[in-house]
């Protein structure tokens, strides 16, 4: 939005937190980094110890850890003890939202062991990892052998676990889908210790479609099978700048993937990786890879880009070049590449480091890169977090692919955040109707990027300070929030749940399907047991008499009834 566009606010009156906040770059280089650093190494050297395990072992260990949670659960008197979460400190969670049902009375369950991978099946094509494996560790084991899970989430501290039960994106969604669209089982301790299985196909098929989006509430994962994929050692990535108004700019990212002849399933058309990078209202750059060969990356005349070299430009504004270089063409050594954004936080290590992306802090200091979100978390205090939640916007809007167009023109009127992120998945139509799901009857338009079994979605990442914070001008970051989710509900679209959300517990339900999470939670006993998905999403403290009384609704109402399966 252009300074001649944008609405007239009052300034806002700094306060002191202002100057903390513009000045917390002093904590972060000589408290966080250096913290981060070490538990990275520290992470590192514990990865390594369990590689060297044999799989039997870890094996061993994982059956011995389940029995100590299931014994931890039948001890649990439901009459005293308050409802069941995981013992992990509220800050350590990577999602932006403090996880202040903490703050309630609550029975913990330790899970910290669980953080093995237990099974690389090269005949299934499966990965089997506990919950606490992240991004970064399974990528080292799998593509050094040529594969990789289908969906690699960029951030390295990403979890399994927290992909599954919550939000999990990547470049190749628009093939594969979300991360738990992956998944190919799961192994579930339900509340009264029992522990399933659960496949697309047994006895707990209807578990197996709730577990997804639902925090953690029907049960605790202790493993899970995720489809693996061939790869090749190097990603070869092209550049290519878009420019126009907002509309031209999603034609051109819809173009970059979905063939206009409704051809999505032809691999020749469609390439392995797709993202899309918005700097302004009229520029952005679209980005698609496709898997090469160590032997094609390096025949004459290629150019090979080492971008995981901590001295590196960082990723999104070495990609911002092709809006002056025009077209290009290169190739990115393929974990590099998964990674490409975990050293400057996608582009908030901007704003945490504003100096971070010069020479000299790379040269000198970048291998420090990143700092851990949850020690930003930790050190942050109350005030700095409410501060955040009003000046800062980190969300993710999961909006039908023939509606980009409005969700950027919403965002630029509405927040003028830049840059924006926009990565393409599908949306699968599934037997039973999910937390999510796609639109109603999308299968008889076929637009563009949508197949008779899936509507292709996008993911439109909005994380920045919004244009009127950085002008000096009042602006109401919770009010702007609410207004998005609406917008949200209105368009059949989705907020995922690690931001911060607004949403009353009406709004939730209308944006979420109810019908499915509530008939499992009853089944499967996890009413009275594990706190239900809003009042675990929502924002704020929450005191346990209002979660006793919440999940007695639960217990004396339902919301909908459980949706049989379809032919």
């Amino acid at each position: 939005m252009s300074d001649m566009e944008a609405p007239l606010r009052p300034k806002r009156k700094k306060v002191w937190v202002d100057y903390f906040v513009q000045f917390r770059w002093i904590l972060v280089i000589f408290v966080v980094l250096p913290i981060s650093c070490t538990l990275y190494f520290l992470t590192y050297l514990g990865d390594v110890r369990s590689e060297r395990k044999s799989f039997k072992q870890r094996q061993k260990e994982h059956d011995e850890n389940v029995k100590k949670v299931v014994k931890r659960l039948k001890d649990r008197d439901a009459s005293k003890d308050g409802l069941v979460c995981t013992a992990r400190k509220p800050w350590i969670a990577v999602g932006m939202r403090n996880v202040d049902y903490k703050r309630a009375r609550h029975f913990e369950v330790d899970l910290s062991a669980f953080r093995n991978v237990l099974e690389i099946d090269k005949e299934r094509m499966i990965a089997r990892c506990e919950p606490l494996v992240n991004m970064g560790q399974i990528s080292r084991v799998t593509v050094p052998m040529n594969l990789a899970l289908a969906v690699v989430a960029e951030l390295d501290d990403l979890t399994v676990g927290g992909l599954i039960n919550g939000y999990g994106i990547e470049g190749s969604s628009h093939l594969y889908g979300l991360f738990s669209d992956t998944v190919v089982a799961y192994e579930i301790v339900l509340s009264d210790g029992k522990v399933v299985r659960a496949t697309k196909d047994n006895e707990y098929s209807d578990l197996f479609y709730a577990i997804p989006w639902s925090q953690g509430t029907l049960g605790l994962l202790v493993s899970a099978e995720i489809k693996l994929i061939p790869v090749k050692e190097y990603m070869k990535l092209t550049y290519k700048p878009a420019v126009g108004n907002l509309q031209d700019i999603a034609q051109a990212y819809i173009d970059s993937f979905a063939p206009r002849d409704g051809d999505q399933d032809n691999p020749e058309k469609v390439p392995d990786f797709v993202e899309t990078m918005i700097y302004s209202p009229t520029e952005a750059v679209c980005m698609t890879g496709v898997y090469a060969s160590k032997e094609e990356a390096k025949k004459k005349g290629n150019t090979i880009n080492n971008i995981g070299w901590w001295f590196k430009p960082w990723f999104y504004q070495y990609a911002e070049k092709a809006l002056k270089k025009g077209e290009f063409v290169e190739y990115i050594p393929t974990r590099e590449y998964y990674h490409r954004h975990t050293r400057c936080l996608y582009w908030e290590g901007k704003l945490i480091l504003p100096f971070g992306d010069q020479f000299w802090f790379r040269f000198l200091l970048g291998w420090l890169m990143p700092p851990k979100v949850s020690l930003l978390k930790a050190t942050q205090g109350e005030a700095i977090r409410n501060y955040y939640h009003e000046m800062h916007v980190i969300q993710d809007l999961l909006v039908p692919l023939y509606k980009v167009g409005d969700a950027l023109e919403w965002v630029d009127r509405e927040m003028e955040v830049y840059p924006l992120w926009l990565c393409p998945h599908r949306m699968f139509k599934f037997p039973y109707k999910t937390m999510i799901n796609p639109e109603p009857g999308f299968e008889l338009h076929r637009r563009q990027g949508d197949t008779s079994y899936a509507q292709m979605y996008t993911d439109v990442g909005v994380y920045y300070t919004p244009g009127p914070v950085f002008r000096g001008e009042v602006f109401d970051g919770a009010d702007a929030v609410r207004r998005l989710e609406n917008w949200l509900i209105e368009n059949n679209g989705y907020q995922p749940q690690y931001a911060v959300s607004e949403l009353s517990e009406k709004n939730f339900w209308r944006m979420f399907d109810a019908g499915l999470y509530e008939n499992t939670r009853k089944k499967y006993g996890a009413v009275g047991t594990f706190m239900s998905v809003y009042y675990k999403s929502k924002k704020g403290r929450k005191t346990e008499k209002e979660v006793q009384e919440a999940e007695q609704a639960h217990l004396e109402t339902a919301y909908a009834e459980v949706d049989e399966p379809t032919d």
